[in-house]
């Protein structure tokens, strides 16, 4: 009898995950450990494998398909076996294109700049007459009107019995928009056609604002496209906590010039260590004298973390990740250097498991890379706070009543008010800060 391949659930919190590709066709030989298709969960994309052998018999979830998870996303057996009809429940995550038919409404035209052709009133016509949702009345010989012309017939007054669009609205519609006067290459409307794109709604850059193909692909690059489940949660999570903790912020500057030129030396050397390597270490012993801000809360109680997991953000094309680094109390700088190289380079690979993105109690969002001068970061909910590193910069200040050049980072601590008041988080982010500029307690670290 067949086996059923079932969706499996990747974390304790996952209750659904889309298929983004199967890497196996239906007919192909399968092995025990052959990956047979990646699932984008709410954290990343992550590989599944077969448990068992024989052949893939059936495809029954189909890529960019969401379902719960246990859910059967097909079936593998041995060449002729027959497969069991069972219902799959699923909800598409994008809805399909599909062609224009009678009992169908027409695709909606893309938002879009005006066309640049001047447009008088629309013709004048009865209201719509309202009809089931998903059901446009046309006539065949509207409906291929409006099809050769390239156009959404759904924005036409029908003037036929119950409000049905019949050829004459459809001619009408196009006098009134001056169709006549519109000016298209045939490669830009045969593209617009095959996209169900209205062409009254594309604007054209050409002279005398012809319409070519950059012009269709613009539309298709500006139509609405459904969000990545990570980006739904990643939206979800951060407005809900933005709902939830009165954030306020504090910012403090850093004089990093000794730990720049120490780090050089470092490397020199052939040690790794990163800048971030260094404030992660800072935190971490900071963390160790402000307990609470290694707390949470649901507003009503307050619970302290006995062990510090660190979540170091990593952005991806995808969005954002937040790879932890358990009991990070008890690494050392060098530990802590490999913990997080490892995280982030599976992070990028995609290999991350959910339990490794989960359960931080602090989080560090380094965008020292992307040369900024400074910003705030969202606080990631169960948690007290989270910390936004800035660029290094060079910086004229004053040291000794002179007027110096020093390479100045910026801190800002994002702290929930319900836990963290203001003069706790300004001696937090100090202490941060005095750590970083402590040149013997680095050379201690790293002896």
């Amino acid at each position: 009898m067949a086996t059923p391949i079932i969706m499996p659930k990747f974390g304790q919190m996952t209750e659904e995950s889309a298929i983004v590709e199967w890497c196996k066709k239906e007919g192909d030989k399968v092995a025990k450990g052959d990956i047979l298709f990646t699932v984008e969960t709410d954290k990343s994309v992550m590989d599944v494998e077969s448990f068992e052998e024989g052949m893939l018999l059936k495809i029954a979830v189909p890529p960019g398909v969401t379902v719960p998870v246990q859910s059967v996303v097909g079936f593998l057996g041995q060449p002729g076996e027959a497969v069991p009809a069972v219902p799959v429940a699923r909800t598409p995550v994008a809805p399909k294109k599909t062609e224009a038919a009678p009992s169908t409404s027409a695709p909606k035209p893309v938002a879009s700049a005006p066309s640049p052709i001047p447009a008088s009133a629309p013709a004048v016509a009865p209201a719509p007459v309202a009809t089931a949702p998903g059901r446009l009345k046309i006539s065949p010989r509207a409906r291929a009107l409006a099809k050769e012309a390239v156009i959404d017939p759904a924005r036409i007054a029908g003037t036929g019995p119950s409000g049905r669009i019949v050829e004459k609205d459809v001619e009408a519609f196009l006098e009134a928009n001056r169709y006549d006067q519109l000016r298209i290459s045939p490669a830009a409307k045969q593209l617009a056609a095959a996209e169900g794109l209205d062409i009254l709604m594309i604007q054209g850059s050409g002279d005398t604002g012809r319409i070519g193909v950059d012009d269709v692909k613009r539309a298709l690059a500006e139509r609405p496209r459904p969000m990545s489940k990570m980006r739904q949660i990643i939206a979800q999570r951060l407005t809900q906590s933005v709902l939830t903790a009165p954030h306020f912020f504090v910012t403090v500057e850093v004089d990093m010039t000794d730990l720049v030129n120490y780090r050089a030396e470092l490397k020199a050397k052939g040690a790794p260590y990163t800048v971030t390597d260094f404030i992660s270490q800072a935190v971490v012993l900071t963390l160790r004298e402000f307990p609470d801000v290694n707390s949470s809360t649901d507003g009503r109680n307050i619970r302290w973390n006995s062990h510090l997991h660190l979540g170091v953000a990593v952005s991806l094309e995808q969005g954002l990740v937040v790879p932890v680094i358990r009991n990070a109390e008890e690494l050392t700088l060098a530990e802590l250097n490999g913990r997080a190289k490892d995280l982030a380079d599976r992070a990028r690979a995609g290999k991350l498991a959910p339990a490794e993105m989960t359960g931080s109690t602090f989080t560090i969002s380094n965008m020292g890379m992307l040369d900024v001068e400074n910003f705030t970061a969202i606080i990631n909910p169960g948690e007290s706070a989270i910390l936004a590193v800035s660029t290094t910069r060079p910086k004229p200040v004053v040291r000794d009543d002179q007027i110096v050049i020093r390479s100045i980072m910026k801190m800002t601590l994002s702290s929930d008010h319900r836990l963290v008041d203001g003069a706790m988080a300004a001696r937090f982010v100090n202490a941060v800060k005095q750590k970083l500029e402590d040149m013997e307690l680095w050379k201690r670290l790293t002896s």
